[in-house]
């Protein structure tokens, strides 16, 4: 009798299903952390350079809304590591010798940076000198940069597995593959390191931005902290604005590296189910694998050869031919995960350079349309970071670590089948993911009321002194560090 719950869901799907939930409300904060961090060393900075109290102010109020999302992405990554004891456990006898290495890396060289100057930036402000607290600052936004580098190296040696040899240890009374590195740097600079970090480094500093511009674009609306919205919210745009436009070059160097290490994944962020000449790149549509074709799809014509082969008449392989070697991955996710996070990308470029061009014209701030617009950017930014994951993960299926195709053969890969746990059934995930469920549904709750409060407090503001300078206000201490 299969292990499956009464509605079908087998202990594959629920494992599956039970770390995509975990890890998306966990990849709520890391990003924006390391956003907002870019943030805080631009406004301390500015304070150091221009002397005026305005900045060292909005620093101080950003900063406490950094600490609150960092408390909650410590409390929500810890879950993550349980689970691929719990649930993964041949998946972690497999690349247990890489993620070790990659995890502890991380520990030693950006998690102990970012903890331990965190204090000094949460509770520093009066008891040490300006200098002394942008330093702090920006070891604090390093290590949130430095942690990013160690799990996107993990995660893409996954996606592009290379340096690493397979041999055969006995587990119990049965022997079983774990990948070893035999070269720590080929690991860490594997195919896609580069281009994926490249990407979630900018996508992360958009989410910043988006978090900064959204709360400032609601006070400018609602009339309250208005000189001190004003500067945060240009600041954030410059950010993001660069950021953005970025993305989409480093969009495009991705999509190339997909096109040659993991063909299979790029059809199904394509639909593209025949291979063609003149392949298609779809702006939007709805992938229909039973008829093999994309329904009420709109798109530019072999647009898709000439991005990856700057030939629009290149053949593009499609599933057909793909699927028999590398197997096939979900089509419509990844399909529509990938076109959402490439849709909300377009938008957010041409949303920041209406603003500058408002900006130019000295009219931004009155138009209360792009305002409502960017106070929603934040949840725009947090779509587009998942998608962007989501279109990812499902589109290596059916592989966890993808395999090196040898004439025409997928070798020295894990199936995802393959690495979850025998001893786990589905009735124990199916139960977790209730609980779980329970858990982040409330931290969530307390999550966005305390959010809602720090907000609605706002910014600790002394009546008439925007603009005024530090020289003017200078406490003690700055003085002797100045």
């Amino acid at each position: 009798m299969p292990d499956e719950t009464a509605l079908g869901l087998d202990v594959v799907m629920l494992s599956r299903i039970q770390f995509a939930l975990t890890i998306m409300f966990h990849y709520l904060f890391p990003p924006l952390t390391i956003g907002l961090g870019v943030v805080l060393v631009y406004l301390e900075g500015r304070y150091l350079w221009t002397k005026e109290i305005i900045y060292e102010q909005a620093a101080r109020f950003w900063t406490r809304l950094f600490g609150l999302n960092f408390a909650l992405g410590v409390v929500t990554g810890v879950v993550m590591e349980f689970q691929f004891g719990t649930n993964w456990a041949a998946y972690s006898r497999f690349v247990g010798d890489v993620f070790g290495s990659a995890l502890a890396a991380e520990g030693i060289f950006a998690f102990f940076l970012e903890s331990g100057f965190l204090s000094l930036l949460l509770f520093g402000w009066d008891r040490v000198g300006p200098k002394t607290h942008f330093f702090a600052t920006v070891m604090v936004a390093l290590g949130g940069i430095f942690s990013s580098v160690w799990i996107v190296i993990a995660n893409s040696w996954q996606q592009t597995p290379t340096g690493h040899v397979l041999r055969e240890h006995v587990v119990g009374e049965r022997t079983a593959l774990r990948a070893e590195i035999i070269d720590f740097w080929a690991m860490v600079f594997n195919p896609s390191t580069i281009h994926r970090l490249t990407h979630v480094w900018l996508g992360s500093f958009v989410l910043g931005a988006c978090f900064v511009m959204s709360i400032s674009a609601w006070y400018l609306l609602k009339g309250r902290h208005v000189d001190f919205a004003r500067r945060s919210f240009i600041g954030a745009l410059m950010l993001a604005t660069v950021s953005s436009l970025a993305q989409a070059v480093s969009g495009h160097f991705n999509a190339e590296m997909v096109a040659h290490h993991q063909p299979a994944k790029l059809a199904a962020m394509e639909g593209l189910y025949e291979t063609k000449a003149g392949a298609p790149l779809y702006l939007f549509g709805w992938p229909n694998s039973a008829e093999r074709r994309v329904d009420w799809g709109v798109a530019i014509p072999s647009g898709l050869s000439l991005l990856i082969h700057q030939d629009p008449s290149a053949e593009v392989p499609g599933l057909d031919q793909l699927g028999p070697v590398y197997g096939e991955p979900p089509v419509w996710i990844t399909f529509q995960a990938y076109h959402l996070m490439v849709g909300i990308g377009t938008l957010m470029i041409g949303a920041t350079l209406v603003a500058w061009w408002f900006y130019r014209r000295g009219t931004l701030f009155e138009q209360r349309w792009l305002l409502w617009f960017f106070v929603a950017s934040v949840v725009l930014a947090m779509v587009a970071n998942e998608a962007g994951w989501v279109a990812a993960e499902t589109g290596r299926q059916p592989w966890i670590v993808y395999p090196t195709i040898v004439d025409g053969v997928a070798t020295g890969g894990l199936r995802t089948a393959d690495g979850v746990s025998e001893s786990v059934h589905a009735d124990q995930v199916l139960g977790s993911i209730i609980f779980f469920g329970v858990i982040y549904a409330t931290l969530g709750v307390l999550w966005l009321v305390l959010l809602n409060g720090k907000i609605q407090h706002g910014p600790e503001l002394d009546e008439g002194d925007d603009g005024e300078t530090v020289s003017e206000r200078r406490h003690d201490i700055g003085m002797a560090d100045a």
